[in-house]
């Protein structure tokens, strides 16, 4: 059974009662962020459960919201998740030739992960960095300008993070 650990709960906790009574379907979207973050990087349908049991809502209403933002996986993710966008801007620039060139490299599809867990390729939506095109999320920072040179540095960077 999927269950918060403590620690957690009380963050959740806090996060319901920053809304008003009534109103805490608004905590939805920071709670599905600390599900992920507590069940091992990814939404599975019962950390979603967890969560709508949590906020007394329908499952189908947690499941709606992971759905639709990118920022939710939806199944395991390696330990380095490269969120490519592949929008205007960032395909005007040469994402789509990052993306191929990504594959390549790594011997992977979009939304999947290499054989040793290390890296997953995703595509996603606009990162509102458009001047910095073509460019990738990566944990919490952006990878900007990106060339096959930098991918392959930033691959061989987190090949050597301990």
């Amino acid at each position: 059974m999927v269950k918060f650990s403590e620690d957690k709960m009380k963050e959740v906790n806090e996060i319901i009662a920053r809304y008003p009574e009534g109103k805490q379907k608004s905590a939805l979207i920071p709670l599905l962020h600390l599900a992920q973050e507590e069940f091992g990087g990814w939404l599975s349908p019962a950390s979603m459960d967890h969560v709508a049991s949590i906020l007394n809502i329908e499952p189908i209403e947690a499941y709606e919201v992971a759905t639709f933002y990118s920022m939710y996986n939806l199944q395991p993710v390696g330990k380095n998740l490269f969120e490519v966008c592949h929008t205007g801007p960032c395909m005007l620039n040469g994402s789509d030739r990052i993306i191929d060139y990504i594959k390549k490299k790594l011997n992977i599809g979009v939304g999947e992960t290499t054989a040793d867990g290390m890296f997953t390729l995703k595509t996603v939506e606009c990162l509102g960095a458009c001047g910095y095109a073509p460019l990738m999320q990566l944990g919490q920072n952006y990878r900007e300008h990106l060339t096959e040179e930098k991918v392959d540095s930033i691959i061989e960077e987190c090949r050597n993070k301990k």
